[in-house]
């Protein structure tokens, strides 16, 4: 048996390969002007929106204060409530937006510096070390206000906003700590 599979495998190995066979999945992403950010990424970043970085809260029954004011009439806030809700997503949105930009313009930063050839290995790890720290602080921006947003719903409407995300059905309960506030 081991006899056959050698041969066979020399045979593909000596195949031509062909250009189609070869062509990098990221061929559509060479004109971007950032290569590793997706316009419609770079539009979501610019707009403070979530993207992603909310995940660990939202689905595991912390809610986010954009939804929250989506469902405010389901959810039943109080005007406080609302009032503190629009004043906390305003913060958020702010922070996220300015963080968001400064995010672009760090990985556009480091995209021109392969473009012109430029980087260095100093450079580099400058780069990915600024990078990293504004991607982590965006994600805390996000992360932050569903913590707060929590502390603003009472058990019930935590309850209702798990229910109306659809999340009920997925296995997860409130969070114990949750409860109370």
């Amino acid at each position: 048996m081991h006899r056959l599979w050698l041969p066979c495998l020399m045979a593909m190995l000596a195949l031509p390969v062909t250009s189609q066979a070869s062509e990098s999945p990221y061929v559509a992403e060479s004109a971007q002007p950032i290569k590793a950010l997706p316009p419609a990424r770079v539009e979501g970043l610019l707009a403070g929106q979530g993207l992603g970085y909310a995940k660990a809260a939202e689905l595991n029954g912390y809610p986010g204060p954009k939804h929250v004011l989506e469902l405010a009439e389901a959810l039943q806030l109080s005007s406080e409530q609302h009032r503190q809700t629009e004043a906390l997503y305003a913060r958020m949105a702010v922070a996220a937006q300015e963080l968001g930009a400064r995010l672009v313009e760090a990985e556009g930063a480091l995209d021109r510096s392969f473009a012109d050839r430029s980087i260095t290995d100093g450079d580099l790890e400058n780069q990915l070390k600024r990078i990293g720290q504004l991607e982590s602080s965006l994600r805390a921006v996000h992360l932050q206000a569903h913590l707060e947003q929590t502390q603003i719903l009472d058990e019930g409407q935590r309850r209702l906003y798990i229910e109306l995300r659809g999340y009920a059905d997925s296995g997860r309960s409130q969070p114990e700590h949750a409860h109370g506030h």
